[in-house]
């Protein structure tokens, strides 16, 4: 029995030694295409005065463009890996591809807010899939027991996007116009394209399973779970990086200039935080998580009491970024070890989870603004959000987990 499991085991390794006949390129592409994805996300907040102005309507209004991006996430992803559980992972990945053109194409091209409020659903519904999906290529490419490095190459090329595809993004569209912006996305959907068609590798193996087998993942009271600890937790991200620019403007008075260069010190840090998460959420059920979210509170301390100050404020956001990306990988395996029988979905639902928690942030600190506590508030609303989602996970997951190890150990 053991030897025809072990025979099995060496045929399904050679076969994938035989599929992936690039690895480093096959990564490569799927870091592309969510840098593309990535730089349509985040350029679209820097260009937001440009497309309220040239559509005629208010900057509060225009936001309803940034929030149906978001809605897609939430809602279009995890529905179109639904729609799509059969396909192969290959197969969906390059119609996602499709789509984010389509998304971005049509934004460039909306003659109105309402248009550009449906294309950028369009656009948003591409992002979770394509992690989903491109996180079981990447595991496939690294083999057995590598999913926290998987999901942290995937989500690599949208922490790139924060470093460099935002600013870039931006900048076009300053200079170009906000619609060259979008065109600019298209241009690198197609490149992320050509390089999915090249280099995915063409395998049986990457076939999805039945729409049945991907909702039962989502009658498990563990991923639910999971998705509440995310959401919580990973909103003081967003807590920070919304009101960086104020931070520097308002609270250390410095000049706007500044503010580029505060985005790409948490970008820097988020990036390398995001590599290390990756191996960490490999060797360690927990380790990753709570390590990351209570090096972020310990952070946000400093950045609430003397973030006026830039020799406290850019370390502080640089740790931020990091500590809280070393945490993302290990919600990703987390969630696919509680369903296993869906990681695209899996996938999906950790990207619903982070952009629930980028609203969770950006409206928590707003609320502390709005109640005249100064600037640098925003960061409490943060440390209460990911406090709650630490103690959530603490006294449920973890819990859990060592009620499992003392049960395994009476058993021997």
């Amino acid at each position: 029995m053991h030897q025809r499991a072990y025979e099995a085991q060496c045929a399904a390794e050679e076969n994938r030694h035989r599929a992936v006949r690039a690895p480093g390129l096959t990564l490569f592409a799927l870091a592309l295409g969510t840098f593309a994805i990535g730089t349509g996300e985040f350029g679209s907040n820097g260009i937001i005065q440009l497309f309220a102005a040239d559509l005629g309507v208010p900057v509060p209004t225009a936001t309803y463009a940034i929030t149906a991006y978001a809605v897609g996430v939430v809602i279009g992803s995890p529905a179109i890996t639904l729609l799509a559980a059969r396909a192969n992972r290959r197969t969906l990945l390059l119609g996602l591809i499709g789509l984010l053109l389509a998304g971005n194409a049509l934004s460039a091209l909306a003659s109105n807010l309402a248009s550009l409020v449906v294309a950028r659903f369009a656009a948003g519904s591409v992002q979770g899939a394509f992690f989903g999906a491109g996180a079981v290529v990447a595991a496939y490419v690294y083999g057995p027991g590598r999913g926290g490095k998987a999901f942290a190459t995937v989500m690599g090329g949208l922490t790139v996007a924060t470093v460099v595809g935002s600013p870039l993004g931006t900048a076009v569209g300053q200079s170009a116009g906000w619609r060259a912006m979008y065109w600019t996305v298209v241009a690198l959907g197609v490149l992320a394209g050509f390089a999915l068609i090249t280099w995915l590798p063409r395998t049986g193996d990457l076939h999805g399973g039945s729409i049945v087998g991907e909702l039962r993942g989502l009658r498990r009271t563990g991923v639910w779970v999971m998705f509440a600890v995310a959401a919580l937790g990973i909103s003081s991200i967003f807590a920070v990086y919304t009101f960086i620019g104020p931070f520097i403007t308002d609270a250390a008075g410095r000049d706007a200039g500044l503010v580029p260069v505060a985005l790409a010190v948490f970008g820097v840090g988020m990036a390398a935080g995001n590599q290390l998460g990756g191996r960490v959420a490999d060797r360690f059920a927990s380790g990753g998580l709570i390590g990351g979210y209570a090096a972020t509170l310990v952070l946000l301390v400093p950045i609430g009491i003397a973030g006026d100050n830039l020799i406290v404020l850019l370390p502080c956001l640089f740790g931020v970024g990091a500590s809280m990306m070393v945490a993302i990988p290990t919600v990703q395996v987390r969630l696919t070890g509680f369903a296993p029988d869906a990681p695209t979905l899996m996938g999906a639902v950790n990207l619903a989870a982070l952009n629930l928690a980028n609203s969770l942030g950006a409206i928590g600190g707003a609320l502390t603004l709005a109640a005249g506590w100064g600037t640098l508030s925003t960061v409490w609303a943060g440390f209460v959000l990911t406090a709650g989602g630490l103690l959530l996970y603490v006294v449920t997951i973890v819990r859990r987990d060592s009620r499992a190890r003392k049960g395994a150990v009476v058993g021997a």
